[in-house]
C-alpha cells in the first residue's frame, strides 16, 4: 500500500514572511522544496498539501484567490519536477466575519477534516505516512490523524519550537531544520 506525505504550505514549502499571502506573485518556494517533493514522488509517496487559509473567513481574500495561488504553487513545483497529488485547504475560522466560513470546523488544523477527505479519495497506509509542518497546529493535525509528525524549523517552526515545546499538548515525533533534512530522516526511518 502507498504511503503519504502531508505538507503544510506557508512556512514549510514556501516563505511565510509577511503573514497572509493574498496574490499569486507573493508565493515564493523555498529553493529546496521542489527537490524534496520530487524525491518523495520518485519513491512512490502520495504528496498532499493541507493548509489553513483563515484569510477567507476574515475577508482578506476570496477562495478564488487561494485557488490562483495554489495553481501557481503547483506550476512552480512542476518546474522542479515535483508533483502534488492534491491541495486541501480550510477557509474556516470561528472569529471570521465572512459567512459561511466564520465557524469552528473540523477542516481547520488541528482538526482532521482535510485528512479524512484525502483518506476518502486515496488509498494509503496511515501508520507509515507523515505530516510535516512549521506549526504545532500541523503537529496536532498529524497526531490526531495517526501520522508520524515532523516539525520543520523553517517559517514559524524555530520560534514555535522554542516557545511552545513545553506547553503544547502536541509533541512532534521529530524536529528538523527543513524539508531537505526531512527527506533524509524519512529515508533513515524506511531503512530501519
Amino acid at each position: 500500500m502507498k504511503k503519504a506525505i502531508f505538507l503544510d504550505r506557508d512556512g514549510t514549502i514556501n516563505a511565510d514572511e509577511h503573514g497572509y499571502i493574498n496574490k499569486p506573485e507573493d508565493i515564493h518556494l523555498y529553493p529546496f522544496a521542489a527537490e524534496a517533493i520530487s524525491k518523495w514522488n520518485k519513491k512512490g509517496y502520495l504528496v498532499f498539501i493541507v493548509t489553513n487559509q483563515a484569510g477567507i473567513a476574515y475577508g482578506y481574500f476570496a477562495k478564488e484567490v487561494v485557488d490562483k495561488i495554489n495553481n501557481k504553487l503547483v506550476k512552480d513545483l512542476a518546474l522542479g519536477n515535483a508533483e502534488i497529488d492534491e491541495i486541501f485547504y480550510s477557509p474556516y475560522h470561528a472569529k471570521g466575519i465572512v459567512k459561511p466560513f466564520n465557524i469552528q470546523h473540523k477542516d481547520r488544523k488541528p482538526g482532521i477534516g482535510m485528512f479524512l477527505k484525502a483518506k476518502e479519495k486515496y488509498s494509503f497506509d496511515t501508520k507509515h505516512s507523515f505530516m510535516i509542518g512549521d506549526r504545532y497546529s500541523d503537529i496536532g493535525f498529524g497526531k490526531n490523524a495517526g501520522l508520524i509528525t515532523i516539525l520543520v524549523r523553517t517559517g514559524s517552526g524555530g520560534k514555535e519550537f522554542l516557545q511552545k515545546r513545553n506547553e503544547s499538548e502536541y509533541k512532534p515525533d521529530y524536529v528538523v531544520k527543513d524539508l531537505v533534512v526531512a527527506v533524509k530522516l524519512i529515508e533513515e526511518l524506511e531503512n530501519k
